[in-house]
């Protein structure tokens, strides 16, 4: 059936968090991870369904769900995963929080490689580790990582866990399985845990891409790794808080559990029942989603290299794009596309300053308002 993505519902004055940021002032609104379409159908029925029963008490994953998880990750991403290997979760940024609990004693490494996603900065010093920072550098237009940098910084720190992101956010690279091998190969060489949160991994939009756990590459890799994933953005229903950790190794995930124990509440069952109808009839919907998203990427990408001052490299999965200011000269860009109408997100959250990051999980029409403002900023950055 066909999905209607140029007409999505009016957020304006909702109690979105995106929406109400710039609620009475003319800024489009495109930084928080958050798509601006409704559901999938079925998760919406799935939804009805369960509050039509009247009562919300207590519950436990049930098997159709796992058996839905299962077998979504197998026929999505061809990656085989065991029942018992699943941990749910509230959501991804608590799941790696907790993983860093695990990665040596305080005061221990965790390397990551910014710019990404803020919460992933503030990770280790939420559990007093130590972030080790690896920037990704930008070679040939492509995100790429340093492995010469990487491999200068690693005799010098106490390294204990690799904090990967796959698909990448912000710079929407989907890592090459030669990519992940290389960092497995020093995760096994330094004896780290590795954390990979891949909550993206339903959203890559370039055809010629394919998404790769690092988890899947082999059984030893898959012994030491924590792979976060959740419906959350690739169905659009990020506040039913519904997430897992994938865990092989049962001593692992006997030890993750254990630091969960008391902190973290359980999943409510509204976010357990919407994961399961994603899962099990969300594939049409996400088919047609991907289409729309390729499409808004190619334009975005065309027209924001078109523009004075202003880059952006071709995105291969999220719907996010991370756009390269530096040559409008403006100390802080963020405010500055502000002040032309245009709310993103700031880069310096993010590890890197001169970049913002744009949200065009949207309709075109609002995609392509956004564009006409950011030209406008552009040109006239370069008057200035």
């Amino acid at each position: 059936m066909p999905f209607d993505f140029e007409t999505p519902p009016d957020r304006s004055n909702s109690d979105s968090i995106k929406w109400r940021r710039y609620a009475g002032r003319d800024i489009l609104p495109m930084w928080v991870a958050d798509m601006d379409f409704a559901a999938p159908p079925p998760v919406i029925d799935a939804l009805q369904q369960r509050i039509a029963h009247g009562v919300l008490g207590y519950t436990h994953p049930w098997p159709s769900l796992l058996e839905a998880v299962v077998e979504g990750i197998e026929r999505d991403h061809a990656w085989k995963i065991e029942p018992d290997w699943i941990v749910w979760l509230p959501g991804v940024v608590q799941g790696f929080n907790l993983a860093c609990l695990l990665a040596g004693e305080p005061g221990s490494g965790i390397l990551s490689f910014p710019p990404i996603y803020p919460p992933m900065l503030q990770a280790p010093g939420n559990q007093q580790r130590q972030l080790v920072r690896s920037s990704l550098t930008l070679a040939g237009g492509r995100w790429e990582f340093d492995w010469a940098s990487l491999d200068a910084l690693l005799p010098v720190k106490d390294t204990r866990m690799l904090l990967l992101c796959n698909p990448h956010n912000p710079v929407g690279r989907v890592w090459s399985r030669d990519e992940l091998t290389r960092l497995a190969w020093h995760a096994e060489n330094h004896d780290w845990l590795i954390c990979s949160d891949d909550i993206h991994c339903g959203l890559v939009i370039d055809p010629s891409q394919q998404y790769v756990p690092i988890a899947s590459l082999d059984a030893s890799v898959a012994q030491r790794t924590i792979t976060l994933m959740a419906p959350s953005k690739t169905w659009n229903i990020p506040a039913l808080s519904s997430a897992f950790a994938i865990i092989p190794n049962a001593s692992l995930r006997k030890q993750y559990l254990a630091a969960a124990r008391g902190l973290l509440p359980d999943v409510n069952v509204l976010g357990l029942v919407a994961t399961e109808a994603a899962y099990r009839y969300g594939g049409p919907w996400r088919a047609a989603l991907l289409e729309h998203l390729h499409a808004n990427a190619q334009a975005l990408h065309k027209t924001v290299n078109q523009m004075p001052g202003l880059s952006c490299c071709e995105i291969e999965a999220t719907y996010l794009a991370w756009l390269d200011c530096r040559g409008l000269h403006q100390a802080n860009p963020h405010r500055f596309l502000e002040q032309h109408g245009i709310g993103l997100s700031d880069g310096r959250d993010f590890g890197m300053e001169g970049f913002v990051r744009l949200n065009f999980g949207c309709s075109r029409s609002l995609l392509d308002e956004a564009l006409r403002r950011l030209s406008l900023a552009a040109l006239a950055a370069q008057a200035a």
